[in-house]
């Protein structure tokens, strides 16, 4: 089934929110990255800005037969090479910030400062601009002059301690969730601050701490052993207290099942053929339920067991009860409702004829987010084209490239 009807080509028309928005990305790997593409997607021109040679990192990372992170990550951008190491490399970012509205950093902070390219100095070029800096524990306090990577963050933010079983050490998600939460954190605190310098003609700094992003989606964690002692331990697949809602393993795999409110743990009994436990005070409200927890998951199991995913799927979405099955790629590529709603994105590619990604998100009614350009295949493939419009000509760049500055 093709995940959607038009595919999506270089060049596709821009009617994104961000559209007039105009973005330097100077961070590498994941974290300004991701904040760039989501910018990028809402319809902002993200300049990225990579070292010379290699480039970003992103580039050679990814799994299987070839490395494609890249590829979702640095789309809708343009690339243009600087070496920020060097005085010539720092000047064109200097004059690049002259007429952009958000830059993005995820260097260690005092980095930007070292290299002249502080705020201080960005504002003195451009009071406007928007300076998204996205580090492992902020730009200010006693640790924050640390090295600080996703995991990191996560572990300190409190992910890390209550994720996977019991009686094994703490897992990690598969996926760099620390790093996307604060790219996330980042790219609203910018929306903000457009919004602010409507008001105000000004820009100013956000301060993205990967601890803090972490930190900020973890519930009630921190009131509830402030005000009774009570820490969160490590709990499998199942959510504690809160029954039924986990995975249960049907005859040919895993089912999610998530049934703990009580009009829906009735409409579960009654799928299951067994109305009567939807009265039974040993499962008859949410407290009960918690307290019996294990003993209902087995329950449960016993049942499903007993049946295909196909045919537990179909009683579940007949007796309306929350369920789904444990989706992989291929499961999402061969989906009606992610076909419907075009989630996959088919792009036109020069390398790989068409390449299929996650689209962009949320949707927006009036000003729609799009993919409309795949990731700069060179580093640097667009110097012309960006410095030509600084006023810099083909001269120019050549004696640049060959002091090594871009």
């Amino acid at each position: 089934m093709q995940t959607n009807e038009g595919a999506l080509s270089e060049g596709a028309l821009n009617e994104g929110a961000l559209r007039d928005i105009r973005v330097i990305e100077l961070g590498q790997l994941i974290a300004g990255p991701f904040c760039g593409q989501l910018l990028g997607d809402m319809g902002a021109d993200v300049i990225k800005v990579e070292p010379p040679g290699a480039g970003d990192p992103m580039r050679a990372w990814g799994r299987g037969e070839h490395q494609l992170w890249w590829e979702v990550v640095a789309r809708n951008k343009r690339s243009v090479s600087a070496n920020l190491r060097v005085a010539a490399g720092q000047d064109l970012v200097r004059r690049l910030v002259v007429d952009a509205d958000i830059l993005i950093e995820n260097f260690k902070p005092g980095t930007m400062e070292k290299w002249n390219l502080g705020p201080d100095v960005l504002h003195a070029i451009n009071p406007r601009l928007i300076i998204v800096r996205v580090s492992g524990y902020g730009q200010t306090g006693p640790y924050a002059s640390r090295a600080g990577f996703g995991g990191i963050g996560e572990a300190m933010g409190g992910w890390r301690y209550i994720v996977g079983d019991p009686d094994r050490p703490p897992s990690r998600m598969g996926l760099s969730i620390g790093d996307s939460l604060a790219a996330t954190y980042g790219c609203m605190g910018a929306l903000a601050a457009l919004h602010a310098r409507e008001r105000t003609g000004v820009g100013q700094v956000i301060d993205s701490a990967l601890y803090e992003a972490v930190l900020q989606i973890t519930e009630s964690l921190i009131p509830e052993y402030a005000t009774s002692g009570y820490i969160r331990e490590r709990s499998g697949s199942a959510l504690p207290g809160i029954a039924p809602s986990n995975v249960y393993r049907c005859s040919d795999g895993e089912f999610l099942i998530g049934a703990n409110q009580d009009a829906v743990f009735a409409r579960l009994c009654t799928a299951m053929g067994q109305p009567g436990l939807a009265t039974d005070p040993r499962y008859a409200d949410h407290i009960a339920r918690g307290v019996r927890q294990q003993e209902l998951d087995a329950l449960i199991e016993r049942w499903t067991s007993q049946h295909t995913i196909a045919e537990v799927e179909r009683l579940m979405v007949a007796h309306s009860v929350p369920a789904g099955v444990m989706y992989r790629a291929p499961e999402m590529l061969e989906d009606p409702h992610f076909a419907a709603r075009d989630a996959i994105v088919t792009m036109d590619h020069p390398r790989w004829g068409t390449l299929k990604m996650q689209n962009s998100f949320p949707k927006l009614s009036a000003t729609p987010s799009t993919v409309r350009s795949v990731a700069p295949q060179v580093v640097g493939q667009d110097n012309a084209e960006v410095y030509g419009a600084l006023g810099l000509s083909p001269g120019d760049l050549a004696a640049l490239k060959a002091q090594g500055a871009i």
